[in-house]
């Protein structure tokens, strides 16, 4: 440490400088870590609502999806997801991926049954997964945007999260909306 203060000395920085310079890094990664443990999951009673994404949607489309890695429901009393609301869409419905013969189909539901102490997946994936379905957007979801996301649930009542919009890791096949 003292060669460094010397050296800084020599060059016309003084120890203010140094110390600015370790504070001004200390807030850097503090804000950081703050931003990306808020961006992933959700408490609201006794759920937790784990990492909300959309994928970004087809240019002209005016659908996209929401997905979350789950809904855990830690409390001893069921609850169900009632609906949902945001500005990017006129409308957001529960839906349901269903194998029809050798067909993949979504169908909507009216609600999303959270059973006490489990969690419940809406993830990208194959029959009985969910996931929200924004419909009449008035612009298509692009990679890096954020917006709000309203879940209604019938005990917890409401709750506002915000939910970022990215291409999912691995190389999945999207199911067409």
């Amino acid at each position: 440490m003292f060669k460094i203060w010397q050296s800084a000395r020599k060059s016309g920085f003084g120890l203010g400088f140094m110390w600015g310079g370790l504070f001004m890094g200390w807030v850097a990664l503090t804000l950081l870590g703050a931003g990306t443990a808020q961006a992933h999951d959700f408490r609201h009673g006794e759920l937790v609502i784990d990492h909300p994404y959309a994928t970004p949607s087809l240019a002209g489309t005016t659908t996209g999806a929401v997905y979350f890695k789950a809904i855990r429901n830690q409390g001893q009393t069921p609850d169900r997801l009632l609906s949902a609301r945001t500005a990017v869409a006129t409308r957001v419905e529960i839906h349901q991926m269903q194998m029809d013969g050798k067909v993949m189909r979504m169908r909507q539901v009216p609600a999303l049954e959270l059973p006490a102490q489990t969690e419940v997946s809406l993830r990208h994936g194959g029959a009985g997964t969910h996931h929200l379905m924004l419909l009449d957007m008035a612009k298509p979801l692009k990679d890096g945007e954020r917006f709000d996301l309203e879940l209604v649930f019938e005990k917890a009542g409401a709750k506002r999260l915000s939910v970022g919009v990215q291409t999912p890791r691995a190389a999945r096949t999207e199911h067409p909306h």
